[in-house]
């Protein structure tokens, strides 16, 4: 008897179950409708189905993105590009002061460029520490310094903590792909003279780096410098501001050969500070930096995957160390070239093989250059490597990729991507060609704030260490900078991590022949 019931239950519960799909089908039916309706309106109205014109794409790009934030965005900030046509040389801006010294691509995006600066502040706090310890006694009180160095948030701290120990500065950029254009244009609304934009052409380059020399009323007494070429145009146009020069700091391979080369020749009249091989450049920048800035460069330009890839790394010094061990956590079968046999015999105990470059070309995937020198990477190599092959620079300059050698009539090249060009061979070969050969991390992606803040400082020291030196401590030569020097620098970093350092007794410090406050270790120590 009670097998009735249920079942007449079970036929209600049935048929209220098909009810309930058939609202939820109808439901889904009308939801499925109304996207086609406004699509329709959309096309009615023409608002996404025509642009015209370029010019057109940009200013939808630009109406979107403004729309959706109150204020300069990453977005616009990149693509608010409607007179990208025009060179900066060629436009006349003031900022809102009435100031025109200064050439860059925008100056309204200072505002946004500022934002950038104050988040890179916060990752700097030794460098910060260094700008309120020292801005009362103002060492920097009548220093002019012309400086060339990548135009990034992080230097733009380095350019205003210089600013505010008492220097006035005049700033061009030592890569024509590296400049933040709204970082640059912050600047120039701080009242520094800058002279750079992305992009530049090398005509730009050097009208930029002679803005910075050649001013009435205004003559130079200290150079930073990253690369050597403001040294060297000085040296070469102006000889006589070059002999007045008070120091000059360099911070890269290419600009420290230079130096030596010059103080070898017996033409180099001012002293000059090699703060490239301190070891605070050296462990750091070179090391650390570059070992997660490489794989920043190579995904955002090319998306590769480097499990299993074949990457051969030219120059196993500091930044091919941090390059191949970067490159291997990831899986990558990475090879290295060396001229040196000790950096070849550390490669091999890292478990790297050591090859000649003609061994291995016609089958890696990825060929990276990071020695210092030039002719690296002929167009022999690049004729015989394989389709899709990816090639780019991590050293400073560029000459270590033949890329003059590519510009013939028989290849063609298509730009693909910012900074990412196809050269195509006559058979259909391909060859991924990043920046055009200069430095991939500072070119195509960014580097790490708090490492750049070792670098600046050290900078920053070594400029005080110049400019306030005792007539005689330094002669017309090259120098390493002060062991002491480089263990503050060190020092005022520490609290970012809340590290604590041990400190000798009196005992021990006698035992090992040390004072207690340093330096710890002799000029010779390789760290």
């Amino acid at each position: 008897m009670s097998s009735v019931p249920d079942a007449a239950a079970g036929d209600e519960l049935k048929q209220a179950k098909e009810m309930e799909d058939a609202e939820k089908y109808s439901f889904m039916s009308t939801l499925t409708k109304a996207p086609k309706k406004q699509i329709q309106f959309a096309d009615d109205m023409q608002e996404f189905s025509k642009f015209p014109t370029k010019t057109g794409r940009r200013s939808l790009s630009r109406s979107i993105s403004q729309s959706s934030t109150d204020s300069y965005s990453s977005a616009a900030s990149y693509t608010d590009s409607s007179d990208d046509e025009v060179s900066p040389r060629e436009k006349q801006q003031t900022n809102s002061k009435g100031n025109s010294n200064f050439c860059v691509k925008n100056i309204k995006q200072a505002e946004f460029g500022r934002r950038e600066i104050e988040i890179a502040e916060q990752d700097m706090s030794a460098l910060i520490s260094l700008r309120k310890r020292a801005q009362g006694e103002k060492p920097l009180a009548g220093a002019k310094i012309v400086g060339c160095t990548h135009i990034t948030a992080q230097t733009a701290v380095l350019i205003e903590t210089l600013c505010a120990l008492g220097a006035q500065c005049r700033w061009s950029a030592c890569n024509i792909y590296s400049t933040q254009n709204e970082v640059a244009a912050a600047l120039a609304e701080a009242g520094v003279a800058v002279f750079a934009w992305k992009g530049e052409s090398e005509d730009d380059f050097w009208w930029c780096i002679d803005r910075c020399v050649n001013v009435d009323g205004w003559q130079s007494n200290m150079i930073l410098d990253d690369g050597g070429d403001l040294t060297h145009w000085v040296y070469k146009k102006y000889p006589n501001v070059f002999k007045k020069i008070r120091g000059i700091v360099e911070e890269s391979v290419t600009g420290v050969h230079r130096l030596y080369q010059l103080s070898k020749a017996g033409k180099l009249c001012v002293p000059a500070m090699n703060v490239n091989d301190s070891v605070t450049k050296q462990k750091f920048d070179n090391l650390y930096c570059c070992r997660e800035s490489i794989l920043d460069g190579l995904k955002r330009t090319t998306d590769v995957m480097f499990g299993g890839k074949q990457v051969v790394v030219c120059g196993y010094g500091e930044v091919g160390k941090g390059c191949c061990a970067a490159l291997k956590a990831l899986g990558a079968i990475v090879y290295i070239t060396e001229i040196d046999p000790i950096c070849a015999l550390q490669a091999c105990m890292d478990g790297f093989r050591v090859v000649k470059l003609n061994e291995v070309i016609r089958q890696v995937d990825v060929v990276i250059t990071c020695t210092g020198n030039k002719n690296v990477v002929t167009r022999e190599h690049l004729d015989r490597m394989k389709n899709s092959c990816i090639v780019c620079n991590m050293g400073h300059s560029n000459t270590e990729i033949d890329v003059a050698s590519l510009r013939t009539p028989e290849l063609t090249w298509e730009r693909v991507r910012s900074q990412v060009d196809h050269v195509i061979w006559p058979d259909g070969k391909r060859v991924v060609l990043l920046a055009e050969g200069r430095l991939l991390n500072l070119s195509c992606s960014t580097v790490p704030t708090f490492v750049l803040s070792i670098t600046a400082t050290t900078q920053a020291l070594a400029l005080i260490e110049l400019y306030n030196a005792p007539e005689g401590r330094y002669k017309q030569d090259v120098y390493l900078l002060p062991k002491k020097m480089d263990e503050y620098v060190a020092s005022l970093h520490l609290p970012s991590f809340d590290a604590h350092l041990t400190e000798l007794t009196d005992d021990q410090a006698k035992y090992l022949g040390l004072n207690k406050n340093g330096p710890f270790k002799p000029n010779y120590y390789r760290y």
